[in-house]
């Protein structure tokens, strides 16, 4: 029997979460999430952690199962879930995963790229310049040495800027061209899922989502973050704004704004990321869901 693992891909705030959840249930299966910043337990409120109820409607792995006191890669993650599926695959031949982090995802469906060994010592320098507040020098390096890169990763985050700088320094090639090479074929059948919408309605629900993560509690959540605002886990949109908020940097209003135009920002790079990948079924976000499943079916019976 062919295994599938149908993954719902998105921009944030578009409603990945409750289209998976339905997936899950009508094929009785479980949610793989690959988020790479819903991970950690700390981050509740920031990362927009499905609630309580959607949590209980369908069983979900990889949720706030990590502390942003410990190190965890995309390569630990691939394996982990690897082994989660394999499990899972046990009892169904079906699994849903879920998640806006692009790498993550691809990791699980494709296998990671391998990159060569460069020096530390380039890390370290360009991790002084991040220090320094010179994180848009470092973006212009990226435009500068490897454009493709600049276009697709994730800039704002500033592990995943040096990570890709590092490469372009350290061996004179783009971090782009040892991407996309020959992996080990997989135990299962992808079907991957997307969920559009015109840009105004895109950005307009992220505002409203921000909007609703500062009601609900973010402001405190990162004041306990607050003096952790180092840590890796943390470098990112939400928890970023809210420190500069905190040391006297920026007004409140201001790092909220920010906080909105950074996710927008990361949006249009999760659109331009998908973009790419020609074997998206593309569904508009109010889709009804019944028709988003007999699609799927009858693509299961095709194969």
């Amino acid at each position: 029997m062919t295994n599938y693992l149908i993954t719902v891909i998105g921009a944030t705030a578009i409603g990945k979460t409750a289209l998976s959840i339905k997936l899950a249930n009508y094929f009785k299966s479980e949610i793989i999430s690959c988020d790479s910043r819903q991970f950690y337990k700390e981050m509740t409120i920031g990362t927009a952690v499905p609630n309580k109820k959607e949590l209980e409607a369908s069983k979900h792995h990889f949720i706030q199962n990590r502390s942003i006191f410990e190190e965890y890669s995309v390569g630990q993650f691939e394996k982990d879930a690897l082994s989660k599926l394999d499990a899972l695959f046990l009892k169904n031949n079906v699994v849903i995963m879920v998640g806006g982090s692009g790498l993550y995802t691809n990791a699980v469906i494709n296998g990671l790229d391998y990159f060569p060994e460069v020096s530390p010592e380039i890390r370290t320098e360009l991790n002084q310049q991040i220090e320094n507040d010179d994180i848009l020098l470092l973006q212009n390096k990226l435009k500068e040495l490897d454009l493709e890169s600049y276009n697709t990763i994730e800039i704002e985050n500033p592990h995943r800027l040096i990570r890709a700088l590092e490469i372009c320094i350290g061996t004179g090639k783009t971090y782009s061209e040892f991407k996309n090479k020959p992996k080990e074929k997989r135990s299962f059948t992808p079907i991957k899922v997307g969920l559009t919408a015109d840009r105004e309605i895109m950005y307009s629900r992220i505002n409203q989502r921000v909007d609703i993560m500062i009601n609900e509690g973010l402001l405190e959540e990162a004041k306990l973050l607050h003096n952790h605002k180092n840590l890796n886990a943390l470098q990112t949109v939400g928890y970023r704004e809210l420190f500069e908020y905190f040391d006297g940097n920026w007004t409140l209003d201001f790092a909220i704004s920010e906080i909105k135009k950074n996710t927008r920002r990361f949006a249009k790079r999760q659109v331009t990321w998908n973009k790419k990948d020609e074997d998206i079924l593309w569904f508009d976000f109010e889709e009804d869901s019944s028709k988003i499943i007999k699609t799927i079916e009858n693509l299961i019976d095709s194969k």
